[in-house]
């Protein structure tokens, strides 16, 4: 039976029109889960010798458990963010004579070999090789590596039970705070008392049945609640939500676009996808941290230019991209409405647009690392309006991939195609490039005009730059209508 489920995942995934579309992209995750294996790997194999460099006079395995803590914290919360519960196609199996219990189990075990699983073993073996050739007891090197694959595993399915728990998410990100505030106030070193009991694995190999027992625990936890819920009837049945409106009267200060952007306002924060991307505004405002505050960067004067674009463009660049595939799933119905298609662009720019000045104001404070940071992000501002807008709206006449709304949006490349790849060069290279010419050039100060200059040309042919947008939107109308129809 196993066979069979894996014959059929197997077909599922190599037929799907995903695959066949997005062949470029698969090809792109890949290499890029490579690369982190690979890291993952170096620093398994040479981890113990960087440790025992940097603090010679401590074991580089008691170091490592003193770690432990931020790992597994880490571990849960980027799981919870990223992961999801594979999804086998259950229906058609619904009616056939074979076991429920059996299908739990293949969802629950093939879970266990998933990307997020496997990593960790890329650094932990290879640590684990290198101290048995260090020297230490074999047997106690195995039941700390043991323990860890089950803590892995066990982190696997905890996912599961809390992945939509607020409180559990804000829990464990208080834990992974507090153990770094006291421990960076010296209150008490949690992360190295969690060590020493990771210690106490190694020299008492035997209690890694313990955490096998943990395993097995949630393993069954699991497997009831899914258990539970694979009936056909459970699968087809809808749910009636209470839907909490909220008051959007302030938008109708903008006239006939009210409606448009009531309806985008919406669908961003009802949804998992828009709502996630929301979230990444705290990345965008406080990316120039990165750079500001390290003196490596200090003298690259274009890298000013990437993050004012960044920083003040994070929601165009999120939202913009994906522009009309955010109405996808109701395309064909808006487009039967009367109403004219500069309008449906016209609210989407200004929704971009209003975002660009708010971040800007946001970032004010970045004058505190000099008023020439300040100048860079006010034309990066003014270029984004001008320039990055109408150029995001332009590239959003070759979407043809439809989005699914209802999932999580990190780690999530569908409607990715090669459009979103491409338009980053001109939304980030093309004003740095400018940018570091002219200010290698003339001067500084004749760089930065030169940026918000730009910006302004693009203001001043809006008007003719959104007329000649929308007929290539009317013009390929029916060419996305056909494509958002398509499953992917």
């Amino acid at each position: 039976m196993i066979t069979n489920f894996l014959n059929l995942e197997w077909k599922q995934y190599f037929r799907s029109a995903n695959w066949q579309k997005s062949v470029f992209l698969n090809i792109f995750l890949v290499l890029f889960g490579l690369y982190f294996a690979v890291c993952f790997l170096l620093v398994g194999i040479g981890g113990y010798w960087i440790l025992k460099k940097q603090f010679p006079e401590q074991d580089p395995l008691v170091l490592a458990n003193s770690f432990l803590l931020y790992a597994i914290i880490g571990d849960l919360i980027f799981r919870y963010l990223m992961q999801k519960l594979p999804v086998m196609n259950i229906k058609p199996l619904l009616t056939l004579s074979i076991k429920k219990s059996k299908i739990v189990h293949f969802i629950l075990i093939k879970s266990s070999f998933s990307f997020f699983n496997i990593i960790g073993l890329f650094f932990y073996i290879p640590f684990a090789v290198v101290l048995m050739v260090e020297g230490y007891e074999v047997v106690g090197v195995l039941g700390w590596l043991f323990t860890m694959i089950f803590l892995v595993q066990a982190a696997n399915f905890l996912n599961f039970l809390i992945n939509k728990n607020n409180i559990a998410f804000g829990a464990l990100i208080a834990i992974l705070l507090g153990g770094y505030l006291v421990q960076y106030f010296e209150f008490f070193d949690l992360p190295g008392f969690i060590g020493t009991g990771f210690d106490f694995v190694y020299q008492n190999p035997i209690t890694v049945v313990v955490f096998a027992a943990v395993l097995a625990m949630l393993y069954l936890a699991n497997f009831k609640q899914l258990r539970n819920e694979v009936y056909l009837d459970a699968l087809i049945s809808e749910k009636t939500k209470e839907v909490t409106a909220s008051d959007l009267s302030f938008t109708d200060k903008l006239g006939d676009l009210a409606p448009f952007i009531k309806n985008d306002l919406r669908l961003m924060w009802r949804n998992k996808r828009t709502k996630s991307g929301i979230w990444m505004l705290a990345l965008g405002l406080g990316y120039g941290l990165i750079f500001y505050t390290n003196p490596m960067y200090a003298e690259i004067d274009v890298m000013m230019v990437l993050v004012g674009i960044f920083s003040t463009g994070t929601f165009l660049i999120n939202f913009g991209q994906f522009i009309p595939a955010w109405d996808s799933s109701y395309y064909k119905m808006l487009m039967s409405q009367n109403f004219k298609y500069e309008r449906y662009l016209k609210s989407k720019f200004t929704i971009m647009t209003i975002s660009v000045v708010l971040l800007f104001l946001l970032g004010i404070p970045y004058v505190y690392f000099g008023w020439e940071i300040l100048a860079v992000h006010f034309a990066a501002m003014i270029y984004n309006i001008g320039v990055n807008s109408h150029v995001i709206l332009y590239g959003g006449t070759f979407n043809r991939k439809k989005i699914n709304l209802d999932e999580k949006a990190a780690f999530n490349f569908q409607g990715t195609g090669a459009v979103q790849w491409l338009i980053g060069f001109p939304l980030m290279f093309l004003p740095m490039g400018i940018f570091g010419l002219i200010n290698w050039l003339v001067s500084f100060e004749i760089a930065t005009i030169t940026i918000a200059v730009l910006g302004f040309i693009g203001v001043a042919l809006h008007k003719k730059l959104m007329a000649s947008i929308t007929k290539k939107y009317i013009k390929n109308k029916y060419v996305m209508i056909h494509a958002f129809n398509q499953e992917n």
